[in-house]
């Protein structure tokens, strides 16, 4: 299993909006950076995610897991661009906000500390474990 951070503007697509569809679950539709998707084609069912709130909030909000690998992503015509499928598993019972993730000097490596602008990137399963724990999450 694999380790992976999906990023959104609440106001675009929320935590609460991935949760109401419940086991069905929703494409990562929309992507349209080169790295972001070829990480989405790296993934496999089963991978777990953060669900990752940019903008204004900037913080890991829940979990998530792959329920479909890479597939032609439904709003486009043009082929290049691919997404996966995910469903929200659990709630973070504390943000995990990036300037937490940046004061903790175990995460200094993070992509997201690194590359904050990549709305689709990995974790490895150290930083995974740290940031579960911050979260109150299951790991």
């Amino acid at each position: 299993m694999r380790y992976w951070l999906f990023k959104s503007e609440p106001s675009t697509w929320s935590w609460d909006q991935q949760v109401a569809k419940a086991e069905a679950g929703e494409e990562w539709d929309g992507v349209r950076n080169y790295q972001a998707r070829n990480f989405m084609r790296e993934m496999a069912v089963g991978d777990r995610g953060f669900f990752y709130h940019s903008q204004t909030e900037k913080a890991v909000v829940g979990t998530v897991e792959v329920i479909a690998e890479a597939h032609p992503d439904s709003t486009t015509d043009d082929d290049r661009w691919e997404c996966v499928d995910i469903k929200a598993l659990e709630a973070a019972k504390t943000p995990v906000t990036l300037d937490m993730i940046k004061q903790d000097p175990r995460l200094s490596e993070m992509v997201l500390v690194r590359n904050s602008r990549l709305s689709v990137q990995p974790v490895t399963a150290d930083e995974w474990k740290i940031v579960c724990e911050i979260a109150g999450l299951t790991a």
